[in-house]
């Protein structure tokens, strides 16, 4: 069996969650077996684990497992073109940079006085709106043919 590939244990493992998890999800068309080993286990790509863990992040967000799947196949399509698909993974990751600092800095902001932090958060908000907007931009784009 090839490195890449994982059966649906190791997946669970992989991402610290459980194989009924991984099963549900693959029920709901949220996540994809590439195959089916000689002993019948679906293997799943590597590529199963941020895509997992994507999903994760929306459910905390509040989004329902139907917008979940609408978003990710969306991002499935964006995935074919990959200078998209570089930005956004750019994006992604500024966007966890951006959620450390915040929470390095949440103390400090705590202690200041009102208008410290309504000014704190006007630098702060524009920076993540333009991200999102930089993100819904090009989920709307598509892939460029």
């Amino acid at each position: 069996m090839s490195k890449d590939l994982l059966r649906i244990g190791q997946l669970a493992k992989e991402v610290n969650s459980t194989t009924r998890t991984i099963d549900y999800y693959t029920s709901q068309g949220l996540l994809h077996p590439i195959k089916r080993s000689e002993s019948n286990y679906r293997l799943y790509h590597r590529d199963s684990i941020p895509r997992f863990q994507r999903i994760e992040w929306l459910k905390k967000e509040k989004y329902s497992l139907e917008d979940i799947k609408t978003f990710l196949d969306q991002w499935d399509n964006i995935q074919c073109n990959s200078e998209i698909g570089d930005k956004i993974v750019k994006l992604e990751q500024h966007m966890r940079q951006l959620e450390k600092e915040l929470k390095e800095i949440k103390p400090f902001v705590e202690n200041l006085k009102p208008s410290q932090a309504k000014n704190v958060y006007k630098v702060l908000t524009s920076r993540s709106a333009a991200c999102i907007e930089a993100i819904m931009l090009l989920l709307e784009r598509g892939p460029m043919m």
